[in-house]
C-alpha cells in the first residue's frame, strides 16, 4: 500500500508540473496587403485545455521586421478561438526578439518599452483559448501587415507552450453601462464586407445594474458588421459598423439603447482618446446648438465571450426623419422641385464615387491641388447621373458665386447657395476644438430640396476624436491660433472656402454674434464642464476596466500631445484646462463685432421666447416690463435687415405667426413705450 502511494504522489506530482513545448518555422510576411498563416501541429495532449487543470501557458516568437508597428498578430486554435497577441506596437525596428506572450505576465504588450523582449501579457485574452477545447489540431500564427507596400519581413521561429498553470482570461461580469453581446459564429471581422454576426444588447434601465448573464432585453436579433476607420484600424481596440438586420439578411430597424429606429450604426472604440468622450462631448454641443447631431449611448462589449472595453453606440450619418431629416431621393426623382434635393456629400478620404471640384484649394497649400466631394447620400450604387449632375451643378455654383468679385454681396454672392447659420455653427465648433480634421476629412453638408430651403447646409459634426487638444501635429497643442488656417503649415488638400468665407466681413460679425450669444449658453464652460463631469462619473467604474484591458495611461498613443497624464482624473483635468484657455482666446481674438449689439440696449431682463427653435407660432413673455407697454416687437436676420412682427399681446405674452420668414437665425429686439430696448440675441426659425 505504501509502494502505490508513493507511486501515486510520484505521479501526480509529476503531472502537476506537467509542461510541453511544440516549436513551428516560420517564413517571409507579405507586404501586399494579403495576411500569412504559420501553422503547428499538436499532438498527444489531454483532451480537453481549461482554466484550472491544463491548458496553454504562453507563446513565443521571433521576427524580423523594419516597423513592427504594422503588424496585427493573432494566435487562432484548432477550434477557431482567435486571441489578438500584438496588433499596432513597437515601432520602427526589430523589436519582437525572444518575444513571449503569458497571461500573468506583469507588463501588458501594449505598454511596455520596445524592444519586446521578455515575458508580456498580449493585448487580447489568452485564457480565452482555455475553453474546454482538444487541443489536438492545427494551431496557426496569423499576421497581416496593415501597411502594406512598405515594409518588410520574416517569422523566424515560433513556439506554444502548454502546463499545468494555464492562462486565465479577464473576469467580466456585470457593469453601470449597457452590455452589448456580439458572437461572429468564429469568423472574423473584416474590413470589409461586413459578416453576419447575432447581437444581444442588456440594459435594464437607469439606476439598475447589468449582468453578463442577464438576457437580452435591448435587442437580441442578427446584424452585419465590419471594422471601420483608417488610422483607428491599427489599434487594438477596433471599431465596428453595425448594421441590425432581419434573419433574410434585410434591413430591420430598431431602437437600439433609446435612440430612435434605424439599422445603421457604429460601435465607436475610443482607443487614442483616453478621456472617452471627445466625440460624444462635440455631438452634445452640437444637439445644443440646434443642430442635428448623432445620438450615442455608452455600453461595454464582448465579442465571442471576450471583453473588448468601453464603446459608444452611434447613430451613423444617415437621411432619416430622426437623423438628416431631408427629403429623400428615388429612382423617378429626375426633374423639377423633386431633383433639388434632398443630396448628403462630404469630403474625405477618397474611397467611394464622387467628383473633384473645379476649384483649386486654399491657394496657400503646395499639396496635389485636388479637393474632392463623396457621395453619401444617395449613395453611389443608387444615385442616378442626373442626381450626380444636378448636386455637381449647384456645388459649383456655390463655389462659383463664392470665388466671385461679389460674393459678400446678400442676393448676387454666396448666400443665395449657402444656409450662413449652418456654416457659422459648423465653423464654431471646428474652432472651439481646433479639430485638426477639420473642414477636409469627415466634412458632411447636406442639401434639402428647393421647395424645403434647398441651400447648402454644413453638417453634421462628425469625428472630433483628434480634436480638444488630442493631437501632436499641425499646431494643434496650442490654445491660439485657427484650425482654418492649417494649410499655412499643413500640407492638405483644403477647400478654399473657409478662408474666403473669413474674408467676408459680414459673415465675421455674424459668427462674433452667435459666439456672443452661444458664450452665455452652450459654449458657457459651467455647461461644457457640467457634461464633462457628468460623462466621468458614468464612465468612473468601466474606466478601470478598460484601461486594465488597454494599460495606456501615460502611454503615448498616436497622436496624443505631451504631456500625458498617468491618470483618468489627469486626463480630465489636461481637456478642461484646454478648453478654459482656448476660450479665452477665442473670446479675444475672434474676428468680427456684433454690430446688433450697437442698439441701446439697457438689458434684457427676465424675457423669454418659447419655442427656440420655432416653426409657425412665436410666444414672447415680457412680464418683466412691469408698468411699461409693449410697443413693438421687430426681428433681424443676420444679414441685418429688419421687419416688425405683427401679433397679438395678452397677460404679459406677445404672440405672432413667423411663417412667412424664410429658415435662419434672428435677433429679437423689443420695445416698451418708454423707448427702452430689449433684445435676445438669436431665435431660430426652422
Amino acid at each position: 500500500m505504501k509502494r502505490l502511494l508513493l507511486s501515486l504522489l510520484l505521479f501526480l506530482g509529476i503531472s502537476n508540473s506537467y509542461c510541453q513545448t511544440f516549436n513551428g518555422t516560420g517564413g517571409a510576411i507579405p507586404d501586399d496587403g494579403t495576411s500569412v498563416d504559420f501553422t503547428i501541429s499538436v499532438s498527444g495532449l489531454p483532451a480537453i485545455i481549461d482554466t484550472v487543470n491544463f491548458g496553454i501557458e504562453s507563446v513565443c516568437f521571433n521576427i524580423l521586421h523594419t516597423y513592427d508597428e504594422d503588424l496585427d498578430i493573432r494566435l487562432i486554435a484548432p477550434d477557431g478561438t482567435s486571441v489578438v497577441l500584438t496588433a499596432g506596437n513597437g515601432g520602427g525596428g526589430n523589436n519582437f526578439i525572444g518575444t513571449c506572450f503569458n497571461a500573468t505576465a506583469t507588463t501588458s504588450i501594449v505598454s511596455g518599452s520596445a524592444p519586446f523582449t521578455g515575458q508580456f501579457r498580449p493585448q487580447g485574452q489568452l485564457g480565452q483559448i482555455n475553453n474546454g477545447q482538444n487541443p489536438n489540431g492545427i494551431w496557426t500564427l496569423h499576421i497581416l501587415d496593415t501597411y502594406p507596400f512598405a515594409d518588410q519581413g520574416a517569422v523566424l521561429n515560433w513556439n506554444i507552450t502548454f502546463g499545468n498553470d494555464p492562462a486565465i482570461p479577464f473576469v467580466f461580469q456585470s457593469s453601470n453601462l449597457p452590455i452589448v453581446k456580439i458572437n461572429t459564429s468564429g469568423q472574423p471581422i473584416v474590413d470589409s464586407p461586413k459578416i453576419t454576426a447575432w447581437m444581444e444588447i442588456i440594459d435594464n434601465g437607469p439606476g439598475v445594474r447589468n449582468y453578463v448573464s442577464d438576457s437580452a432585453n435591448n435587442y437580441s436579433g442578427y446584424i452585419g458588421i465590419d471594422l471601420r476607420g483608417q488610422s483607428s484600424l491599427s489599434f487594438p481596440q477596433k471599431q465596428y459598423g453595425i448594421e441590425t438586420r432581419d434573419s433574410a439578411g434585410g434591413n430591420r430597424n430598431a431602437a437600439i439603447l433609446g435612440m430612435p429606429a434605424e439599422n445603421d450604426w457604429v460601435l465607436y472604440a475610443p482607443y487614442n482618446d483616453k478621456t472617452m468622450m471627445r466625440n460624444s462631448l462635440t455631438y452634445t454641443l452640437g444637439r445644443d446648438m440646434g443642430r442635428y447631431a448623432s445620438r450615442s449611448r455608452y455600453c461595454e462589449v464582448v465579442i465571442n465571450n471576450e471583453y473588448m472595453g468601453v464603446y459608444t453606440f452611434f447613430e451613423k450619418i444617415k437621411r432619416d426623419n430622426n437623423r438628416v431629416a431631408i427629403s429623400g431621393l428615388t429612382a423617378v426623382d429626375t426633374t423639377g422641385d423633386e431633383l433639388t434635393g434632398g443630396y448628403i456629400c462630404s469630403l474625405d478620404w477618397i474611397d467611394q464615387d464622387g467628383w473633384f471640384s473645379n476649384f483649386p484649394p486654399d491657394p496657400t497649400n503646395p499639396g496635389n491641388n485636388t479637393v474632392y466631394y463623396q457621395y453619401i447620400y444617395p449613395q453611389d450604387d443608387d444615385i442616378l447621373p442626373v442626381q450626380k449632375s444636378y448636386i455637381q451643378q449647384y456645388v459649383d455654383s456655390f463655389e462659383t458665386a463664392l470665388s466671385s468679385v461679389d460674393y459678400a454681396d446678400p442676393n448676387t454672392g454666396w448666400r443665395q447657395y449657402g444656409d450662413e447659420g449652418s456654416f457659422i455653427d459648423y465653423f464654431l465648433m471646428n474652432e472651439l476644438s481646433k479639430n485638426v480634421d477639420g473642414y477636409r476629412l469627415s466634412a458632411f453638408f447636406h442639401k434639402n430640396k428647393n421647395s424645403n430651403g434647398g441651400k447648402i447646409q454644413m453638417g453634421p459634426l462628425w469625428d472630433f476624436n483628434l480634436a480638444w487638444h488630442n493631437a501632436d501635429y499641425c499646431d494643434n497643442e496650442a490654445t491660439g491660433g485657427w484650425a482654418f488656417l492649417f494649410t499655412d503649415y499643413c500640407q492638405w488638400d483644403f477647400p478654399f472656402w473657409w478662408r474666403r468665407l473669413a474674408s467676408d466681413s459680414t459673415f465675421n460679425n455674424n459668427v462674433r454674434c452667435r459666439w456672443n450669444e452661444l458664450r452665455t449658453t452652450v459654449f458657457d464652460t459651467t455647461h461644457i464642464f457640467a457634461y464633462i463631469d457628468s460623462v466621468a462619473f458614468l464612465l468612473d467604474e468601466s474606466k478601470d476596466r478598460q484601461y486594465f484591458i488597454y494599460p495606456i495611461l501615460g502611454v503615448y498613443v498616436w497622436p496624443n500631445p505631451s504631456p500625458i497624464p498617468t491618470t483618468y482624473q489627469g486626463e480630465i483635468a489636461n481637456l478642461k484646462a484646454w478648453i478654459t484657455k482656448r476660450i479665452q482666446f477665442m473670446d479675444a481674438n475672434l474676428p468680427g463685432n456684433c454690430t446688433l449689439l450697437a442698439l441701446n440696449e439697457v438689458g434684457s431682463g427676465n424675457l423669454e421666447i418659447y419655442p427656440n427653435p420655432v416653426k409657425d407660432i412665436f410666444n414672447l413673455r415680457y412680464t418683466f416690463l412691469g408698468d411699461a407697454a409693449l410697443d413693438k416687437v421687430v426681428v433681424t436676420d443676420l444679414l441685418g435687415r429688419s421687419s416688425e412682427i405683427q401679433g397679438k399681446a395678452t397677460n404679459g405674452t406677445f404672440s405672432a405667426n413667423l411663417s412667412t420668414l424664410k429658415n435662419g437665425w434672428y435677433c429679437i429686439n423689443v420695445t416698451d413705450v418708454n423707448g427702452l430696448i430689449y433684445r435676445i440675441p438669436f431665435l431660430k426659425i426652422d
